[in-house]
């Protein structure tokens, strides 16, 4: 969907929301020892990235931020 927004729109600042469903599922198998939270979080990110958005707004920025 990311992809077909950007390209449609080519120019346009593009946006996209982590959702917190997702967020929480990838804590939650984090916690369980499942998943490198790390990881699987720059991944996830990453992916949004990739897609085509120029912004991202997710529960993880202030880890990602520490990370960095």
């Amino acid at each position: 969907l990311i992809y077909r927004l950007k390209q449609a729109h080519a120019g346009i600042p593009l946006a996209a929301f982590h959702v917190s469903g997702e967020y929480a599922m990838l804590k939650a198998a984090c916690q369980n020892g499942w998943l490198d939270e790390k990881s699987m979080a720059f991944e996830t990110l990453l992916g949004i990235k990739r897609a085509g958005a120029d912004f991202i707004i997710t529960y993880y920025a202030k880890e990602v931020a520490r990370w960095l």
